[in-house]
């Protein structure tokens, strides 16, 4: 791909105006205009933060576990600096409202939601009514407040992560958008855009009996993390809401592991399918595992108010 289709691949996706690309880079306005005109060319350093961020984007990234061990060697360090981090976010009103508008805004975009993260903020904390918006994509905002609110008081309270607590998620998600809100799925479905064999209606309360189970195991968080989500998505134990659902109960494994929650951006869609698809498809969850590294790291940046 050119350096001017690279550009325009990362423009699209991000979503960024061009003078924002060009604060990302660290260059002028006017020489990122020069590049997408091809009136010049990056220099080196510029040329391989285009080709990094591109491949970041699309997921095309290539992870070695040296490079994705040096990573959670960094998140770590973080971890090291925050004893009780749910704490943190339930006792500081900013962090918690923080968190509830990154996650729910960012979850519920990723499903195709076409609230702004203003507008979700209006509907979370003011109670807004938005006139120019479906009823359903404002429920779901709120019953994903309300969702979030749930799981930090379940991890708080040092609890284990059960089937229990997995419907109840989603009989809050879904509630008043769905009449099976908090039941499994009694037929079966297709992941749209996606080659995944969907488990076995029949099997659903024995895999989700296993999948509890493994939750719940010593393992290494972030490896473990990857293998949940890529299976519970697999298994897509409901009829609708699996996504967020399956990101919520990601949230619940890294807090009751004390790490912050990884806040996957709806811009980054495309690479988070990408290593998903990629994890279910050939069971290579270092993709996927870096992915979440980098998003548990923005996680921890919202924590200390980085941003």
């Amino acid at each position: 791909m050119t350096i001017k289709g690279k550009l325009f691949t990362i423009q699209r996706i991000s979503g960024l105006t061009q003078a924002q690309m060009a604060d990302y880079l660290g260059v002028t306005f006017a020489a990122l205009n020069r590049w997408i005109n091809e009136k010049s060319r990056p220099r080196v350093l510029a040329l391989e933060k285009i080709d990094r961020w591109c491949r970041e984007l699309t997921g095309t990234k290539e992870v070695l576990p040296s490079q994705l061990a040096t990573k959670k060697d960094i998140l770590f360090k973080r971890k090291k600096s925050h004893s009780d981090v749910v704490g943190e976010i339930l006792d500081y009103p900013d962090n918690r409202d923080q968190f509830v508008l990154l996650l729910t805004f960012h979850t519920n975009r990723i499903e195709g939601s076409s609230l702004t993260e203003d507008e979700t903020a209006a509907i979370l904390f003011h109670n807004t009514a938005l006139p120019n918006k479906t009823l359903v994509e404002q429920l779901e905002a709120k019953n994903h407040q309300t969702a979030l609110d749930y799981l930090f008081r379940w991890v708080s309270r040092k609890k284990a992560i059960t089937e229990e607590f997995i419907l109840e998620l989603h009989r809050i998600l879904m509630n008043g958008v769905r009449d099976d809100a908090g039941i499994y799925r009694d037929h079966g479905v297709r992941i749209v855009g996606a080659d995944i064999a969907t488990a076995n209606y029949l099997k659903i309360p024995f895999l989700m009996k296993e999948l509890t189970e493994k939750i719940n195991s010593k393992n290494e968080i972030i490896e473990l993390s990857a293998k949940i989500h890529a299976e519970f998505e697999q298994i897509h134990p409901f009829a609708d809401g699996n996504g967020r659902i399956g990101r919520l109960l990601l949230q619940a494994m890294l807090l009751k592991n004390n790490c912050a929650p990884a806040v996957i951006q709806q811009q980054k869609r495309l690479a988070y399918m990408s290593y998903l698809n990629l994890a279910q498809k050939k069971g290579d969850t270092y993709p996927l595992q870096d992915f979440f590294c980098d998003a548990i790291l923005e996680g921890y940046d919202t924590l200390e108010r980085k941003k």
